[in-house]
């Protein structure tokens, strides 16, 4: 069985859960899931843990994300996507570039936001959007996300009576709602707003770059894992010698300095390190560390 990390180059029409499907059965392995799912008709970086690697996707779904994308403006959408029907249309002919960069400051930084109904966000057991399919609509509780940047990158003027388009680039906390941003942007502005061609460039460290297509996954399967170290390779690494690994393996609780001795590091997760294999995952826990997740056998 593998134990490690793919990273994909999402295709659009494919739901996260088709993705992992379809690895499943190239490595011939019950045990892979995903971190941070992407909407069908969005394209882009998504992380597939196998096998021992699953337990370590919730640290990479907490991370940071990129995306780039077009906001569509004068249209609105049930799905605040391309996807959806149209629920409205404004006349934003005249939107100019300038004001449009003006009112993206205002998403800058902490910011609440409502989720879609056609989120996968479960309320009452049931996802949002299996409540959508059916036409229900419940109300949904504001969250707090991030957006560290949100850039305009490209401007095309209106070529009829709704609205112009935008290009843009976000860069944000986990848990943000792109085609969220995108409608609220246009009803900041005085209309509506919808997204279009969502890619997302970036988790954590992991960027396009690091991404296979499935095609490629298909036909050289093992050499498109990443190994459990390399999957955690922005955490703090702490390397660790015989002794220390084996009580590692029982799941001890270290004191910092036992643990740390030689480490000048910051507040955690740290990935535990023996012989270049990862061993474990510690966090902090007052003036302790606690085992989160311990591979070692």
């Amino acid at each position: 069985m593998a134990d490690g990390l793919v990273v994909v180059d999402k295709p659009r029409g494919m739901t996260s859960h088709d993705v992992v499907s379809r690895l499943r059965k190239i490595y011939g392995q019950r045990s892979v899931g995903h971190a941070g799912t992407l909407d069908p008709d969005a394209t882009g970086v998504l992380l597939v843990g196998l096998g021992k690697a699953t337990r370590l996707l919730r640290f990479l779904q907490e991370t940071t994300k990129g995306y780039s994308g077009t906001v569509v403006f004068g249209v609105t959408t049930d799905t605040l996507d391309s996807e959806g029907k149209v629920t409205a249309e404004f006349d934003m002919a005249s939107l100019g570039r300038e004001l449009v960069e003006q009112a993206i400051q205002t998403f800058l930084g902490e910011i609440e936001q409502i989720p879609p109904m056609v989120s996968a966000i479960k309320i009452d057991g049931r996802r949002l959007h299996e409540l959508a399919r059916e036409g229900i609509e419940v109300e949904r509780k504001s969250r707090a996300v991030r957006i560290d940047s949100f850039e305009l990158t490209a401007w095309r003027n209106s070529t009829d009576m709704t609205g112009p388009e935008s290009d843009v680039a976000v860069e944000c906390s986990s848990g943000t709602y792109i085609r969220t941003l995108a409608a609220d942007l246009g009803t900041v502005l005085g209309g509506g707003a919808h997204l279009r061609d969502l890619r997302r460039n970036r988790v954590g460290s992991f960027t396009l770059g690091d991404a296979h297509s499935l095609a490629e996954i298909e036909a050289v399967s093992l050499e498109c894992v990443l190994s459990p170290l390399g999957a955690m390779r922005s955490l703090e690494r702490i390397d660790v010698d015989d002794d220390v690994a084996k009580r590692v393996g029982y799941g001890n609780t270290f004191t910092a300095r036992d643990l740390l001795a030689n480490y000048h590091g910051g507040a955690g997760p740290f990935a535990v390190v023996h012989d270049t294999e990862l061993i474990a995952i510690y966090e902090r826990r007052g003036d302790g560390l606690k085992p989160a997740v311990v591979l070692a056998k």
